[in-house]
């Protein structure tokens, strides 16, 4: 039989109880094992990881937009809102085409991740360490980004707001989509060493097309990585109502003439878009370097592609 003193302690004891047990369920939920796939495989961790290194800048994009702490990352060229990963406290993992693999091992992490241009040392990097590949899909872009940004919040525990994040892109998208309709063709157009290539549906930029919505100036361009040489004849005969354009000599800090400068020629001036004042020069570290696989890469890409429409309505 309990005393008087036991029951009358009981009611204090229960919300520690509580406490104590949901501690508990929370530990062992987190030393569950987790299983991840990825483009080259399946790994099994024993938990979340908890010291990361990433070598792909849009994995690296989705998990600073999700909170997540990394060790260390690629030495490259980054967007402003992620220079923080060169600089003193993170450790400098390589480039994204070599990775530094004594520093690597050094540092013992728990996981690494690759994706795009790293993608190809998936195995000698995963010799060293945990390692899983996120390289996006071209040919389903959004459907890369929806699985790398739910498979990091699962690993991460940052589920909810991986959802609501998510959530938000996909509002951002239909509201560009209702933009797009009737608004015309578009080209994309990218611009190197005073060169350009076009790149249609179903390309490396294609998600402008596939699933913005934006109706294609030429739905029959080359679909290489490396697009469809053009010349300035070429914009003038496709004579694109919006011309979109990525400058890659400014995002990876390459000297030479920029974008504006090499299309500011008589033939383009004739052009729809031109007269209409709908040559529109993306974000080119977004597009680019990130290949808009990243989470807040995706989100600005389509705001600023919002913002172009309203300007131009």
């Amino acid at each position: 039989m309990k005393s008087a003193f036991s029951r009358l302690l009981a009611p204090c004891l229960r919300p520690a109880r509580a406490a104590l047990l949901a501690c508990c369920a929370a530990t062992a939920a987190a030393a569950q094992p987790l299983q991840v796939e990825h483009a080259q495989g399946s790994l099994t961790l024993q938990g979340p990881p908890a010291k990361v290194i990433v070598l792909d800048m849009a994995a690296l994009d989705t998990l600073d937009a999700l909170g997540v702490p990394v060790a260390g990352a690629p030495t490259t060229p980054l967007p402003g809102r992620l220079k923080q990963y060169n600089g003193d406290g993170y450790l400098r993992a390589g480039t994204l085409f070599e990775p530094n693999y004594e520093v690597i091992h050094a540092a013992k992490p728990d996981l690494v991740i690759v994706g795009g241009r790293s993608a190809a040392k998936y195995a000698e990097v995963a010799r060293i360490a945990p390692t899983i590949d996120l390289t996006a899909d071209t040919a389903d872009l959004l459907g890369s980004l929806r699985r790398n940004t739910e498979t990091l919040g699962r690993l991460f525990g940052k589920q909810d707001l991986a959802q609501a994040r998510l959530k938000a892109l996909d509002e951002s998208i239909e509201t560009l989509r209702k933009k797009a309709q009737g608004a015309g063709t578009g080209l994309i157009v990218l611009t190197t060493g005073g060169k350009m290539s076009a790149y249609g549906p179903g390309s490396r930029f294609g998600v402008l097309h596939d699933a913005f919505g934006i109706a294609p100036a030429d739905a029959k361009l080359n679909t290489s990585n490396h697009g469809q040489a053009i010349s300035n004849e070429f914009i003038l005969k496709t004579n694109p109502d919006w011309l979109f354009v990525i400058d890659r000599d400014a995002a990876i800090g390459r000297e030479g003439a920029s974008a504006q400068r090499l299309l500011d020629n008589e033939l383009v001036r004739k052009t729809r878009a031109w007269q209409n004042g709908r040559v529109v020069y993306l974000d080119a570290m977004n597009w680019y370097l990130l290949g808009s696989a990243g989470l807040t890469a995706m989100q600005q890409n389509v705001e600023q592609l919002i913002r172009a429409f309203d300007d131009k309505s």
